[in-house]
C-alpha cells in the first residue's frame, strides 16, 4: 500500500472571522495564520532553565514564522541587578548552542539574524524580588505604556513563588482587565503557570482557590508542554478525521492501551527537585493522563476550547480513583547504562523516592468500561521513547487450528510522539508458499517522510495560542483537581503504608513487578527498542 503526501490542504482551530493586524516588518506568517495581537509578555524567571531553553527558542521560531506583532514587547524579571544587554547577549548565545546541538529539540542550526534581532530588539530586563511590593509597582508603571494593554504574566519559577506572584500581582491592579474584558478593547491579562500545579489533591485546591481569588478562571493558563507538541495533537485528527479508526474506538473493540514515556537520562542534576518529587507525580496525574483523555474522550461537536475541555474533563472525572495494588513504583540501580540513583548529586544514599512508575487505569464509563489503560513513566530506562499503543481484542483461532499458527499477532495501533513521530500499524498476513502460515507485518507512516522537519520545543503553539485566548490546550481547574484525586489514595495510602519501590538496573526495561502487573491481567509490555529497529 502507497501513501502519496498532500499538503495543499491544512486545518486550524483558528476563529474563520478576519482581524486586521498592524504592519508587520518581521518575516511573513504563514498563510491562513495571523499575527498574534500586540502584547506584552512579562516572564517572571527571566535568568532561568526554562526561559532559555524553551521559551525563547520557542519566540524565536514564531517571529521566524511571522507569527509575533511589531508591537510586542518582552519583559524579563529575575533577581540580581543586570543590563539589558547583557541579558540578551546570554539568551543569543544559549539559542546559538541549542541551534547547534542536533540532540536539542532546538535544532535549528544557524540562527536567522534577522529573526533574532526582531526579537532581540523587544527584550528589556527589569531586577526584581518575586515577593516584595516594590518590584511590582515598578512593573506597573513599565506596564501602562503596553501596547493595547494586553499583558501575559508567564510564571517560568519555582512553584513555591506562584501564589505569591500572583497575590502581588492581583494587589497591585495588574490583574485588572480593561473594559471590555478578556480581548476586548481594554485590554486582556493572562497567567500561564507551569506544573507542578500542586503536589496532591488538597494542595492543588488550595493553590486554584488561590489564583481564583485575584483572576477569572478564563485568564489562567495551566500550561502542560506535552499538548504543545505536534503529534500529541495529531491524536485527535487520527481519530476524529479518519472514519477507519473512530467506529472501533471502544470497548467491544479495543482490548488494552499502553502509554509510554521513557527516558534514558536519569535526573541530569535536577537530584533536589526529584527527591521532593519523583516519576509518579512528576508525570502521571499530567503528562500521561493528557495523553489518556485525548485517546479516551468522547467527540466534541467543535474544536471550540471548552467543548473540547469539557469532553476530557468527563474522562478525568470517570477515572476510577488507583489504589496501591493499581501501582508499581521502581527506583534505578547501577546498571550498563550508568550509576545509581542513589549515586546522584543531590540525593540521599538511603532515598525511596521512584524514578520508575506504572500505573493500571480504568475509565468507569460506557465506552472504555472494563479496558485496562496501562501507563508508564521512568528514568534511566532502555530507550527514549512517547508513544501511545492501541490493542485490539484478538479475533477467533478456530479458523487456524489445523495449520502451522502457534498465535496470531495482536492488532496494534502505535502513536509514536517521541523522539520518532509517525504511526504503525501490527497486522497478519499470509506468507508467501503453498501452506497457509500467517506471518506479522507492520505498516508504518513517519511524519519525516512527508512533512518538512521544524525546530520545534512544543511551546510555540502553546504561547501562539495564549495571545491568541484560544485556550483548547490549556487545563482548567476542575480537571487538576479531578486528575489528583483519581491518584489521591496512591500519594497517600489509608491502609498498608508506604507503597514499596523496586530497583532496576539503568538501561533496562524497568523493575520485574512492572511486568507482573500486566502478567495479572494475560498483557505484556510493549518492548522499549528503538523505533527504526521495529520498521520491517
Amino acid at each position: 500500500m502507497s501513501t502519496t503526501p498532500n499538503t495543499s490542504m491544512t486545518t486550524s482551530h483558528e476563529p474563520s472571522c478576519k482581524v486586521r493586524a498592524g504592519p508587520h516588518e518581521g518575516p511573513s506568517s504563514p498563510a491562513g495564520k495571523r499575527p498574534a495581537p500586540p502584547c506584552t509578555l512579562v516572564i517572571f524567571g527571566a535568568g532561568g532553565d526554562l526561559t532559555k531553553r524553551l521559551l525563547m527558542p520557542a519566540l524565536y521560531n514564531l517571529a521566524v514564522d511571522g507569527l509575533l506583532d511589531d508591537g510586542m514587547k518582552i519583559v524579563g524579571v529575575n533577581h540580581g541587578a543586570r543590563e539589558t544587554g547583557a541579558w540578551r547577549e546570554d539568551l543569543h548565545t544559549s539559542l546559538q548552542q541549542f541551534a547547534a546541538d542536533k540532540a536539542s529539540t532546538f535544532h535549528a542550526g544557524k540562527l536567522d539574524d534577522k529573526a533574532w534581532d526582531w526579537v532581540a530588539q523587544r527584550l528589556e530586563y527589569m531586577a526584581g524580588e518575586f515577593e516584595t511590593d516594590d518590584t511590582f509597582a515598578k512593573l506597573k508603571q513599565k506596564l501602562d505604556q503596553s501596547p493595547g494593554g494586553n499583558v501575559i504574566f508567564y510564571l517560568a519559577v519555582s512553584s513555591r513563588f506562584f501564589k505569591p506572584i500572583v497575590e502581588h500581582l492581583g494587589k497591585a491592579g495588574l490583574l485588572k482587565e480593561g473594559e471590555g474584558g478578556a480581548g476586548g478593547a481594554g485590554g486582556f491579562r493572562r497567567l500561564v503557570i507551569e506544573k507542578p500545579f500542586g503536589t496532591d489533591l488538597a494542595s492543588a485546591r488550595d493553590l486554584n482557590a488561590h489564583i481564583l481569588s485575584y483572576a477569572n478562571e478564563s485568564q489562567v493558563y495551566r500550561i502542560d508542554h506535552f499538548l504543545g507538541k505536534d503529534t500529541v495533537q495529531s491524536i485527535l485528527a487520527v481519530r476524529f478525521a479518519n472514519a477507519l479508526f473512530e467506529p472501533i474506538w471502544r470497548r467491544e473493540y479495543i482490548d488494552s492501551v499502553q502509554i509510554t514515556a521513557a527516558e534514558t537520562i536519569g535526573v541530569e542534576g535536577r537530584g533536589k527537585f526529584y527527591e521532593q518529587t519523583g516519576a509518579f507525580r512528576d508525570m502521571l496525574p499530567n503528562h500521561l493522563f493528557q495523553l489518556l483523555g485525548m485517546v479516551a474522550m468522547e467527540p466534541p461537536n467543535s474544536f471550540d476550547a471548552e467543548a473540547v475541555r469539557d469532553k476530557k474533563a468527563e474522562i478525568f472525572d470517570a477515572i476510577q480513583p488507583l489504589t496501591a495494588g493499581d501501582v508499581v513504583f521502581g527506583q534505578y540501580e547501577k546498571g550498563p547504562a550508568g550509576v545509581g540513583y542513589r549515586e546522584e548529586p543531590d540525593v540521599a544514599p538511603d532515598s525511596t523516592t521512584e524514578t520508575y512508575a506504572a500505573a493500571r487505569v480504568y475509565v468507569e464509563n460506557w465506552r472504555w468500561a472494563g479496558v485496562p489503560f496501562y501507563l508508564r513513566t521512568g528514568k534511566r530506562l532502555a530507550a527514549r521513547r512517547t508513544e501511545i499503543s492501541v490493542q485490539l481484542k484478538p479475533v477467533p483461532f478456530r479458523l487456524f487450528r489445523d495449520t502451522p499458527v502457534d498465535a496470531l499477532t495482536p492488532n496494534v495501533l502505535t502513536l509514536r510522539i517521541d523522539p520518532a513521530h509517525g504511526t504503525s500499524f501490527d497486522f497478519n498476513v499470509k506468507t508467501p508458499g503453498p501452506v497457509m502460515r500467517v506471518g506479522a507485518v507492520q505498516s508504518s507512516f513517519d511524519y519525516a517522510d512527508f512533512f518538512a522537519d521544524q525546530a520545534n520545543v512544543g511551546y510555540e503553539t502553546l504561547l501562539y495560542d495564549c495571545m491568541l485566548g484560544d485556550e483548547t490546550l490549556f487545563q482548567r481547574a476542575d480537571s487538576i483537581e479531578t486528575s489528583w484525586c483519581a491518584v489521591d489514595d496512591v500519594l497517600h495510602p489509608k491502609a498498608g503504608g508506604a507503597i514499596p519501590v523496586h530497583a532496576y538496573a539503568a538501561g533496562s526495561e524497568g523493575p520485574a513487578e512492572a511486568d507482573a502487573l500486566l502478567a495479572r491481567d494475560g498483557h505484556a509490555w510493549r518492548p522499549l527498542k528503538p523505533a527504526a529497529v521495529e520498521k520491517k
